[in-house]
């Protein structure tokens, strides 16, 4: 569950300040060390599911203790944010979010393992979610369309998502479910689109926020493609 939450205000004017901030050397500087982050956070998320696969006995019997771990996991992310500019504090609240954050995929992950091809459809879907973010983010980085016009609109879209996935957990309505993920992984599908022009824009503040943006970016796509085949496989 790595809905989140963006500040869109001044978008504008802070464009421009950090095209001041960020001589191109700087800016390269910038762009390497956002997608070393990111794929370090890749890494601990991975751990995370790994070590929740093997108590995931313990996640089907404590639902208390998955919800607990969700809190954990949204602190854990504001308080990443609020102390993205502190040293040595930032990357242990990183690290510690996104293995969080991969210990919460455990119920659905074992949901799907448990399927008769449900590694197969595991390996699916984080195929297709790596071919698609990186076909996005070449696209991105090489379009001459400005995607960082899009936050309003995919934030507002984000908040209906949300809304959708709290209704459908009392309806639990695999169609409904469907319609949610199919609309969230068109969601952030975008969202790397608009992610990666501000970060090789140098729009975000350190390459903490930018890395964030895109493990989320990831994750959530990959949940998504996750649910929509995971419903498909078990219908067949």
């Amino acid at each position: 569950m790595s809905l989140y939450d963006r500040n869109y205000a001044n978008e504008n004017s802070r464009e421009n300040e950090r095209e001041v901030a960020y001589p191109q050397s700087s800016l390269s500087t910038f762009i390497k060390q956002t997608y070393q982050l990111f794929a370090a956070s890749l890494l601990s998320a991975t751990a995370g599911a790994y070590v929740g696969i093997s108590l995931a006995s313990v996640f089907a019997t404590n639902r208390l203790l998955f919800w607990g771990l969700v809190i954990v996991e949204f602190a854990l992310l504001f308080g990443l944010m609020a102390a993205k500019r502190k040293e040595g504090l930032n990357l242990i609240l990183l690290f510690g979010f996104t293995f969080v954050s991969g210990l919460t995929l455990t119920p659905l992950l074992s949901a799907i393992l448990s399927m008769p091809s449900g590694a197969s459809i595991v390996a699916q879907a984080f195929a297709l979610t790596t071919v698609a973010f990186g076909a996005l983010s070449i696209f991105a980085m090489n379009s001459k369309r400005d995607f960082t016009a899009m936050g309003k609109m995919l934030f507002i879209t984000l908040i209906v998502i949300i809304v959708a996935g709290i209704i459908n957990i009392f309806m639990q309505s695999p169609i409904f479910q469907i319609v949610i993920a199919s609309i969230g992984a068109i969601l952030f599908s975008a969202y790397i689109l608009y992610d990666t022009q501000n970060i090789v824009r140098g729009n975000y503040e350190t390459p903490i926020e930018g890395a964030v943006a895109l493990y989320l970016d990831f994750v959530n796509l990959f949940t998504s493609l996750l649910q929509i085949l995971g419903i498909f496989g078990r219908d067949e």
